[in-house]
């Protein structure tokens, strides 16, 4: 991550929890935890907005982002656990599919553990 992008990372959680605890003290939807739901999605959008486009970030932030709308639909009683996790299974699988198809680079983090 370049120092440029670390220096987001902070204010932009900061913003997207107090959205979370704002709609939950407004009642807007009272039966979300809008907190860990905005939470989510926005550690995915920054994994990507951040980190750029790797074999890592690829897979980290849309399974935030999908692990995020499960959790809202989840809460909202449109989506069982029992079907939540195996979504969740098979989105990572096939996100860890497309990283090899479409030939991403490897992030420097794991480039530095493969040398050694």
């Amino acid at each position: 991550m370049s120092k440029l992008g670390k220096q987001y990372v902070a204010p932009i959680l900061i913003i997207v929890v107090g959205i979370g605890w704002l709609l939950n003290v407004q009642g807007i939807i009272p039966k979300v935890d809008w907190i860990w739901t905005c939470a989510l999605a926005a550690v995915g959008i920054l994994t990507l907005a951040v980190g750029g486009f790797d074999k890592l970030t690829v897979v980290v932030g849309p399974f935030l982002l999908v692990s995020s709308i499960c959790s809202l639909l989840r809460q909202l009683d449109k989506l069982s656990v029992e079907k939540e996790i195996p979504i969740l299974i098979i989105a990572l699988g096939a996100l860890l599919l497309l990283v090899h198809v479409i030939k991403l680079p490897v992030p420097e983090v794991l480039k530095e553990q493969e040398t050694k």
